[in-house]
């Protein structure tokens, strides 16, 4: 039953990708992969936050924290897009723009990750 959980949650999770991530490309008007970079930051923020709360609270059953973190974050966050758009920055001599965008997913989302471990943390009482 726990892998049918995981399996939807990764549905729901991909759904929120597609639509988050070309929500924000295209209100970007940037050739950047802004909406890859919003994916990762938010979805490192919340998977932050579901770890705390689920792991260090004891406020989330083992199940339901298992389909939300493997299930909806893995479905959510491009990691792999991330990884090939950097690539292509690099075959493409955009040396700027791929560092730019290594570092900016890098710095940001280990940011969001500590913020949302923070807030899970003030969420539990600790």
């Amino acid at each position: 039953m726990r892998f049918l959980w995981v399996c939807l949650g990764g549905a729901a999770g991909t759904g929120a990708r597609y639509w988050l991530s070309g929500w924000a490309q295209r209100h970007a008007g940037s050739a950047f992969p802004v909406g890859t970079l919003a994916v990762n930051v938010i979805g490192s923020f919340l998977l932050g936050a579901l770890m705390e709360i689920g792991v260090s609270g004891g406020m989330l059953a083992p199940t339901l924290r298992v389909a939300l973190t493997t299930g909806v974050m893995g479905g959510f966050t491009t990691y792999s897009t991330f990884n090939y758009e950097t690539i292509q920055y690099l075959r493409d001599g955009a040396w700027a723009a791929g560092a730019a965008n290594v570092a900016a997913t890098v710095v940001a989302c280990l940011g969001a990750g500590v913020a949302g471990l923070a807030i899970g943390r003030g969420l539990v009482g600790r």
